[in-house]
């Protein structure tokens, strides 16, 4: 019988490679967030730090709808808001955001922003996700709240804030907005946006339906060992990875 192996996170060779990688995810992500519907016209943004310029991230052009992201069509964005690679503009809100939060987290590879039907949703209500199914239990002692809202984020400060509010936490509902995911790998941050949006979907519904059973304090943090971890974060994207580059590997280009 041959010995079986988890699939586990890639090595790089190089700095170039790595760089390709990152943005080949990140190109996949965005096809992703499309072919689930969390794009809303101009709004969202995923961000992939380089691996060698720190302080630039990859991030997707504005006003390009998720589904036509091609790696070839990704962004270069300094730590001043300068695109110093591509061709199109960079969308203030996500520089604003991300260069905030990228700079707080220096551990953060990727962060993924959108405006999700059930995460807006949920973050009008101004509360933590509780653990009602082993899912969301990924973020069980693991999110925060943002509770302010004061517009469109277009100031570095309110980006501060967001990362200050995120604190070393996966994810942060900003209140009146949506989600906020974070990464070791572009993978992770947009595997836990979609099981977050997931989860504020099961959770809007089990409230319509009736009053939700938690998961007690100590079998919700044992959980969180077994599906919150970087891990399992990045491996839970690699099925979705091997979907969407199979159906529309044109992304590649």
């Amino acid at each position: 019988m041959p010995e079986l192996k988890l699939q586990m996170p890639p090595t790089f060779a190089s700095v170039d490679e790595e760089r390709l990688h990152r943005k080949q995810r990140l190109a996949a992500a965005f096809r992703l967030f499309s072919r689930f519907g969390f794009d809303e016209g101009v709004a969202g943004h995923i961000t992939a730090r380089d691996p060698e310029l720190l302080d630039h991230f990859w991030v997707n052009p504005f006003g390009m709808h998720f589904g036509q992201i091609k790696v070839s069509d990704l962004i270069l964005v300094n730590g001043h808001g300068d695109v110093v690679q591509g061709d199109r503009m960079v969308n203030q809100a996500a520089f604003a955001i991300h260069s905030q939060v990228h700079a707080a987290r220096p551990d953060v590879i990727a962060a993924a922003h959108s405006h999700s039907v059930y995460g807006k949703t949920w973050s009008s209500l101004g509360r933590l996700l509780d653990p009602i199914t082993q899912d969301v239990c990924a973020f069980y002692d693991d999110h925060s709240l943002f509770d302010d809202y004061t517009g469109v984020v277009l100031d570095t400060e309110e980006g501060k804030r967001i990362g200050h509010a995120l604190g070393e936490h996966k994810a942060v509902i900003l209140r009146n907005h949506g989600l906020l995911t974070v990464g070791h790998s572009v993978d992770e941050a947009a595997w836990w946006f979609i099981t977050m949006e997931r989860s504020c979907h099961a959770q809007l519904m089990a409230e319509a339906a009736g009053t939700p059973v938690l998961i007690d304090a100590d079998n919700a943090a044992l959980t969180a060992t077994q599906v919150g971890s970087h891990l399992a974060g990045w491996f839970s994207f690699q099925p979705l990875w091997d979907r969407i580059t199979a159906e529309q590997p044109d992304l590649f280009d």
